[in-house]
């Protein structure tokens, strides 16, 4: 007996890939997925056993694109603040492109799957790792003032990733004004804007802390 097509597997990651936005580690039936893939159940169970293990290698498999890509852009050759630029910049891009499911694993995690849960616990270190210690080989070479560490690693992911998950979130939800709604896509989303507050943000990293006099 033939064995089925390696293919298939691709094909449900590829559906769940899709569909995981919207529906989450709950929502995302077998039959759902099934459906969407134009195959049967019996081959989804055949490929990945359990919902799951289906799950797991999905969210795996999406995390390891991106955190290759950032990876590369770290390990380039040349000064940290310009390799720490150009991070933080596909970063930015990369939140613009996965967002969604990145929210949505967030939101299955503070609801208690399981999945999500041990998704973000083996991974949610890696990518911080990784630009801490480009952060700290920046603050080596002067180019940034010294700062406690998750500090300012905190403050860049305010200025970079946290108006790629909520601004397109208001959008979608309806909770901004029909104006505001343009402007989301061409000032906070494009490429143009995401370098704009990477370079804020590392202006006012590389600056001097003022203190503030009270009266």
């Amino acid at each position: 007996m033939p064995r089925p097509s390696r293919n298939i597997d691709q094909i449900l990651l590829q559906s769940g890939r899709e569909l995981f936005p919207r529906h989450g580690c709950a929502g995302l039936s077998l039959r759902l997925l099934a459906q969407h893939a134009q195959v049967n159940v019996g081959m989804f169970h055949y490929h990945f056993k359990s919902k799951e293990i289906f799950l797991r290698t999905l969210l795996q498999q999406m995390y390891d694109e991106m955190f290759s890509q950032l990876h590369f852009q770290v390990a380039q050759s040349g000064v940290a603040l310009e390799r720490l630029r150009q991070a933080l910049c596909l970063l930015g891009r990369l939140m613009r492109e996965h967002g969604q499911w990145i929210a949505r694993v967030w939101t299955d995690a503070a609801g208690g799957e399981l999945v999500a849960l041990e998704f973000l616990r083996q991974n949610g270190a890696r990518h911080l790792e990784l630009l801490m210690a480009l952060l700290a080989e920046a603050e080596r070479d002067g180019a940034v003032a010294p700062m406690a560490p998750m500090q300012r690693f905190t403050f860049l992911m305010g200025a970079v990733v946290a108006p790629m998950l909520l601004a397109p979130s208001a959008v979608r939800m309806g909770m901004a004004p029909p104006q505001f709604s343009t402007q989301v896509y061409s000032d906070v989303l494009s490429d143009k804007g995401i370098a704009e507050r990477v370079d804020r943000a590392l202006a006012a990293l590389a600056g001097k802390r003022k203190k503030l006099h009270h009266a």
